[in-house]
C-alpha cells in the first residue's frame, strides 16, 4: 500500500508511476482498500466498476499526464462504456452505457484510471446529495452532515482520499458548493468548453458544464487542458482558448479590478461565518495587490432568474422521464420518482412552449447583465454558498412539497446560478473552517472565456494561503 496516497494530488501520483517509484497497480490496489476502508460510512460510490478498472489496467493504460490516477465519474450525463448510469434515481436503475462520451474519451486519452460511478441526488437536482435510490453521501469532515450536491459523491470522495480528483458537473453550483462544503477546490468553465457530446446536444439550456473537483489547482487545470476543446456540432461557440491552464495556474496575474458582494441578491441570510471568511478573502486580495471594492450586486435580477430556473431543468427532467417511461413500458413513470421530482416533472410537464422561451431569454439576459459588470471588473468575488454544510436530512427532495424546497434550495446557494446562466466560468476556493469545523469556500467568477485569470489567482492564492494541509480526521473509519 501507497502511505501517502491520500496526502498526494493526481499529478504528483502520475510523476510517481512514471518514474517507476510505484505501479499504476499499486495504486490501484491503494485506492480499492481506502474505499473498503470508508465507503460503508461515507457512501461516495454508487456503482463501483472496479473490474473495468483493472481490465484496461491489464490492457495498458494510455501516456497521457494522468496515467495511472484513479478517477470517479458523477452518475449523471456523462456516458462510460460498460458503467450504469442511473442519475441517481430508481426509474434508471440498469441503465448501462455502450461507448464513451467525448469527455470520457479525452480522460482515457489522459491515462486516467476509471473505477465507477460517485453518487449524486436524484437527476442532479439538489443541493443535498442523498437520493432515496441509493441513500446519503457524509460529509468526511463530519459525518452528520453532507458534502453538498449534486455532485457531493465525487467530493466526499476526494476530500476523503479515496481519489486525489473526480469528475463533477454544474447546472447551478454543482461542483463549486459541494467543493465548499467539503474543502476542495471546484471550477466550473465557461460554457462548452468541456463537451458534452455525442449523445447529449446539452444540458439544461446550456447551463450544465462538466468538469472536475480536485485538491489542487494545478489538477483541475492540468485536467481542462486534457478535455478543453469543442465537440463535432455542438451547438454553442467556444471562447478563444489564450494558452495553457496548467501555465497560468503557474503565473501571478496582473493586478486586478474585483467586485466584492457579501449580501445574497434574493435578500436571504448569509450565515455570519462565511461572511467574515469572505471580507478575509477580499484582505488578502489586496494584500497580493489587487484592487478590491465592494459593490450593491452584480446587477442581474436574481428573482426573475431563480423563477426561470425552475422550469429548465423541469421540462428536460420530465423529458427524460417520459422517454424511459416508453422504454420500459410504463403507464406512469412520475410515480416511480421522488416526491418532490415528481411534483417538479408534473408541473413541467404542464408548461408551454412559451414558458420555456421564457425562461431562456432570462437566462440571456442574466449573461447580458453580467457581461455589463464584467466591462467594470476582472472578478466578481462573493460567498460560494450561503449556509454551511447542511445535515443529513435538512435539504433532501424525498418529502413533499416543491416551493418549500425550491426555497430552500435557493437560500442555501443564491451566489452560484447566475454563472450557469450566462454560461460564464467561476471557482470555489478553499478559504477556512467555521467554528463547527466545518470547511468553508469563497466564489470568484468572471467573464466568458475567464478561464485562464481564474486559474492564475487561484494558484496565486493557493501559494499565499495554502489549504493542502486542511484534512477531515478520518482516524475513527480506518482503525
Amino acid at each position: 500500500m501507497l502511505s501517502e496516497y491520500p496526502d498526494l494530488d493526481g499529478m504528483a501520483l502520475a510523476a510517481l508511476i512514471r518514474a517507476r517509484e510505484v505501479s499504476a497497480r499499486e495504486v490501484l490496489d491503494t485506492a480499492l482498500a481506502r474505499i473498503a476502508a470508508l465507503e460503508p460510512a461515507l457512501n461516495t460510490i454508487v456503482h463501483a466498476h472496479f473490474d473495468l478498472a483493472a481490465a484496461d489496467l491489464a490492457a495498458g493504460l494510455p501516456e497521457g499526464p494522468f496515467t495511472g490516477v484513479p478517477f470517479l465519474v458523477k452518475n449523471t450525463g456523462i456516458a462510460v462504456r460498460g458503467m450504469e448510469m442511473s442519475t441517481g434515481s430508481q426509474l434508471f436503475r440498469g441503465n448501462t452505457d455502450t461507448a464513451d462520451c467525448t469527455l470520457v474519451a479525452r480522460y482515457r486519452a489522459a491515462g486516467l484510471l476509471l473505477l465507477g460511478k460517485s453518487n449524486t441526488p436524484e437527476f442532479a437536482l439538489s443541493f443535498a446529495t442523498e437520493p432515496r435510490a441509493f441513500g446519503p453521501t457524509r460529509n468526511p469532515w463530519n459525518p452528520a452532515h453532507g458534502p453538498g450536491g449534486s455532485s457531493g459523491g465525487s467530493a466526499a470522495a476526494v476530500a476523503a482520499g479515496i481519489v486525489p480528483c473526480a469528475n463533477s458537473s454544474d447546472g447551478a453550483g454543482s461542483t463549486r458548493l459541494p467543493a465548499a462544503h467539503c474543502g476542495l477546490f471546484g471550477f466550473k468553465p465557461s460554457r462548452m468548453r468541456n463537451p458534452l457530446g455525442p449523445v447529449a446536444v446539452e444540458g439544461i439550456a446550456g447551463m450544465s458544464t462538466p468538469h472536475a473537483i480536485t485538491r489542487s489547482v494545478r489538477d483541475s487545470a492540468a485536467l481542462l487542458d486534457v478535455t478543453a476543446g469543442a465537440d463535432l456540432g455542438d451547438p454553442y461557440g467556444q471562447p478563444p482558448r489564450e494558452g495553457s491552464f496548467l501555465a497560468s495556474a503557474g503565473t501571478d496575474p496582473r493586478p486586478l479590478r474585483i467586485g466584492l458582494t457579501l449580501d445574497s441578491p434574493l435578500g436571504t441570510a448569509v450565515d455570519p461565518q462565511i461572511r467574515a471568511r469572505t471580507e478575509a478573502a477580499a484582505r488578502l486580495m489586496e494584500d497580493l495587490g489587487h484592487h478590491v471594492e465592494l459593490v450593491d450586486s452584480a446587477g442581474y435580477d436574481a428573482h426573475a432568474l431563480k423563477t426561470a430556473w425552475q422550469v429548465i431543468p423541469g421540462v428536460n427532467a420530465a423529458a427524460a422521464v417520459l422517454a424511459r417511461g416508453r422504454a420500459l413500458g410504463l403507464a406512469d413513470p412520475v410515480a416511480e420518482l421522488e416526491p418532490v421530482n415528481a411534483e417538479w416533472v408534473r408541473r413541467g410537464l404542464a408548461l408551454s412552449g412559451m414558458d420555456y422561451l421564457a425562461a431562456v431569454n432570462r437566462l440571456h439576459q442574466t449573461a447580458r447583465d453580467l457581461g455589463r459588470f464584467f466591462a467594470r471588473f476582472d472578478l466578481l468575488l462573493s460567498p460560494a454558498t450561503a449556509e454551511l454544510a447542511p445535515k443529513i436530512g435538512e435539504m433532501a427532495s424525498t418529502t413533499p412539497g416543491l416551493d418549500a424546497f425550491y426555497d430552500r434550495f435557493w437560500a442555501h446557494s443564491p451566489f452560484t446560478c447566475a454563472f450557469n446562466a450566462s454560461g460564464f466560468p467561476a471557482m470555489s476556493v478553499p478559504f477556512g473552517l467555521s467554528r463547527e469545523g466545518l470547511p468553508i469556500g469563497v466564489q470568484f467568477g468572471a467573464a466568458l472565456g475567464g478561464e485562464n485569470l481564474l486559474f492564475a489567482l487561484a494558484g496565486q492564492i493557493e501559494r499565499a494561503a495554502p489549504w493542502a494541509g486542511l484534512r477531515p480526521d478520518l482516524s475513527e473509519f480506518l482503525k
